[in-house]
């Protein structure tokens, strides 16, 4: 018999476990040498996040010009709405509710120098990127728009072999060594005095965080409910059995024949929702979008960052796009979304880290929500599509 593999997030929490167990226990020259292997790992990261951009947000714009004209239209534009309206969801919640119950600018208050805080690695390799963030994003949306604007065959199927190479590249280097980057992390956080505070964010951020996809699933079925003229509830109701699947494989993916059961079921008529249930599974991201406004905020004000509406609004908006390019495997989202965290809210590897462990802390529980809001986009399509004149 094979063994069962462990998750990720078991590992990620295992790592959690033992970094702060070796920050508490260990001698300087120990956490040095992690904190070099996390200086390296960081660096690759950061070579890798253009590459990551390019691979899955080229072909899976080039994609969506393969689709059956207004149904497409329609859908994509819902699911873009649903994503930049969970977002401005989670940074109103996260500005009325993080002052009161975390402390602004927590990791940095109990220092006189902050970058002391922090272990220095022994040596640094210099792993630079081929271009940066905003040239990728520039050159994924050109391609992926001119290829489907001329259905260039022969570059969509270069860029969608480019996406299995970055698909491999995140599956077996990046994602096996991610909690050995966490635990690293962690120990340097630990002997430094800051996993405390850390620690009490995640619960708080946890919790605000399922608030709010419950709060937004009840806000989209709702208005599917209006749409449909049918009771918002019983929609949703009808959809628990697709939310506790994506739970137990935290994938949209796999997900998607019983989304699609759940869906049908809702009344949905079967050529909408066999069209819409697979793309939005690709392309909407409203729980994850959720959590990772709510994570960039959380860590934002324990660092005294500006988190205004002027900085966090064109984040929003990008993410809804780089949705599209979050990969299939556990914690895609916030691998997708990285290149953003660096470019427009200037996160450094330390805070990235922090990001990384935050979002996956609750993949599952975004996952879930991601499918199940699906189901109310694939109500508002059938419903729009048949007030359409024939």
């Amino acid at each position: 018999m094979k063994k069962k593999k462990l998750g990720l997030l078991p590992k990620i929490l295992i790592a959690i476990i033992l970094g702060i167990v070796i920050g508490s226990l260990s001698p300087e020259w120990l956490v040095a040498s992690l904190a070099t292997f996390s200086g390296l790992f960081g660096n690759f990261l950061g070579f890798a996040i253009p590459l990551i951009i390019i691979g899955f947000i080229a072909p899976g714009i080039g994609e969506l010009g393969k689709g059956a004209g207004r149904l497409l239209g329609v859908t994509t534009g819902l699911a873009y709405i649903s994503t930049v309206l969970a977002g401005l969801l989670a940074f109103v919640a996260a500005t009325l509710l993080y002052p009161h119950v975390l402390e602004v600018g927590g990791l940095i208050n109990s220092y006189t120098n902050p970058e002391e805080a922090l272990l220095e690695p022994f040596f640094k390799v210099e792993m630079p990127p081929v271009f940066g963030v905003m040239t990728a994003l520039l050159l994924a949306f050109t391609l992926g728009l001119g290829a489907a604007v001329i259905k260039g065959q022969a570059l969509q199927k270069v860029m969608v072999d480019f996406r299995e190479i970055v698909e491999k590249l995140i599956a077996s280097v990046i994602i096996p060594l991610l909690p050995y980057h966490i635990l690293c992390v962690f120990a340097n956080l630990t002997y430094g005095g800051q996993v405390t505070m850390i620690l009490s964010v995640f619960a708080k951020v946890f919790i605000m965080i399922i608030a709010l996809h419950v709060l937004f699933l009840v806000i989209q079925y709702f208005v599917a409910g209006q749409v449909a003229r049918k009771n918002p509830f019983t929609l949703l109701k009808n959809m628990v059995p697709a939310y506790f699947t994506a739970i137990g494989t935290q994938s949209s993916a796999a997900a998607i024949p019983v989304t699609l059961r759940q869906t049908k079921l809702n009344g949905v008529r079967g050529k909408v929702a066999d069209f819409v249930i697979p793309l939005c599974a690709t392309i909407h991201l409203s729980g994850s979008t959720i959590t990772l406004v709510s994570c960039s905020m959380a860590v934002m004000l324990l660092t005294g960052m500006p988190a205004s509406i002027g900085t966090m609004f064109p984040f929003i908006l990008m993410l809804g796009i780089t949705m599209v390019a979050a990969p299939g495997v556990p914690g895609g989202a916030v691998m997708a979304a990285l290149g953003l965290l660096e470019s427009m809210l200037g996160f450094d590897t330390t805070l990235t880290s922090l990001m990384i462990a935050l979002y996956i802390a609750q993949d599952s529980f975004g996952t879930a929500c991601n499918v199940t809001g699906d189901g109310a986009i694939a109500v508002i399509t059938d419903g729009v599509s048949r007030s359409e004149p024939a």
